[in-house]
């Protein structure tokens, strides 16, 4: 008898809210919780029908004194782009996340790091 393996669920970008100390001091685990809520009643979640967004807390990620920080991955074009953003709420944070599915261009808004040229922007 064979085995069937785990499920694969197609994604089209990860998400990852920061859950360091000083994050957390900022409200990340609450924006954590939301953004998660959000994302399975919207079916924007990668394991619901037509969802494609992962969600993932994640060590620190940096911007201690800026938080809640928030960093997407996703495959565009044939290449990784990231983007990195900081002091997040709840309303910019789900906003990234419709742009990471809908395929669309990453919001400026409280974004710093590398940009999709290459060059740095503004820090925190």
């Amino acid at each position: 008898m064979t085995k069937a393996g785990p499920k694969y669920f197609p994604t089209a970008g990860h998400l990852l809210v920061c859950q360091g100390q000083s994050c957390q001091a900022r409200g990340s685990q609450l924006l954590y919780q939301a953004l998660w809520q959000a994302l399975d009643r919207e079916h924007l979640a990668y394991y619901k029908a037509g969802g494609q967004v992962r969600l993932t807390g994640s060590g620190c990620l940096g911007a201690c004194s800026f938080g809640p920080t928030v960093c997407v991955y996703r495959e565009r074009a044939g290449a990784l782009e990231q983007g990195w953003y900081a002091a997040m709420d709840f309303s910019q944070a789900l906003a990234l996340a419709h742009a990471v599915q809908e395929e669309a261009d990453l919001p400026a808004e409280h974004r710093y790091g590398p940009t999709p040229q290459g060059t740095a922007q503004g820090t925190p």
